[in-house]
């Protein structure tokens, strides 16, 4: 899988002959429910593989369906000027995946342990080369453990969903430059978690004291 480039390079908006951009097909699908079926066509196996890389296969079923059974209630909300529905349903899956913040904390640091048993690996942090070696990396997965939701929320869309900071900003509500605020902090705490000397003990969330 390719990462987002630093440059938050824009993606390209979803088209093709079984209906045109996502926007044109949602605005169709408001007289034509089946025509929804085309976006899920669309993105049911990347929402799926986002899903189940933060929360494991198991949920990711169950919490796909949900965010494809609710961006298709809200189809009539949604504004047609935008052609690519990819902040979308990323937004409503981020959300879903909110309500298990302790459940992903616990799979983090379940990978930590299982994986600080394993030879020891190299480790990037998300979106600077190699997020899919998490669950190989005890420091790394442990590291995103501890980081606050929020932030962790802006870093695993942009190197897992592979979204560019406009639509990281659309599908999680806040401006850009809280995407690139956060996403920086991010970095820096991970950072500093993987050069910490005792860096295979899974770490516990930080208090979210701070509003950035």
């Amino acid at each position: 899988m390719t990462l987002l480039p630093d440059n938050g390079a824009a993606a390209v908006p979803a088209t093709g002959a079984s209906g045109g951009s996502d926007g044109s097909v949602i605005e169709r699908s408001w007289e034509r429910p089946d025509a929804f079926a085309v976006i899920f066509d669309r993105y049911a196996d990347d929402i799926h593989r986002y899903i189940a890389r933060r929360l494991g296969s198991d949920t990711a079923d169950d919490l796909m369906a949900e965010t494809f059974e609710i961006a298709f209630k809200r189809r009539r909300r949604y504004d047609p000027a935008h052609p690519h529905a990819r902040p979308w349903l990323y937004g409503i899956a981020t959300n879903l995946i909110g309500r298990h913040r302790r459940a992903e904390a616990r799979r983090l640091r379940a990978l930590s342990r299982v994986a600080a048993l394993a030879p020891g690996t190299e480790h990037d942090v998300p979106g600077d080369g190699a997020a899919e070696r998490l669950s190989a990396d005890a420091p790394l997965a442990g590291a995103l453990a501890g980081l606050p939701a929020r932030y962790r929320d802006v870093l695993l869309v942009i190197a897992w969903g592979e979204l560019d900071y406009e639509e990281a900003a659309q599908a999680l509500g806040v401006p850009v430059g809280t995407v690139r605020s956060r996403l920086h902090r991010a970095r820096t705490r991970l950072r500093k978690a993987l050069a910490a000397p005792d860096r295979t003990a899974p770490t516990a969330p930080e208090k979210e004291t701070d509003h950035g």
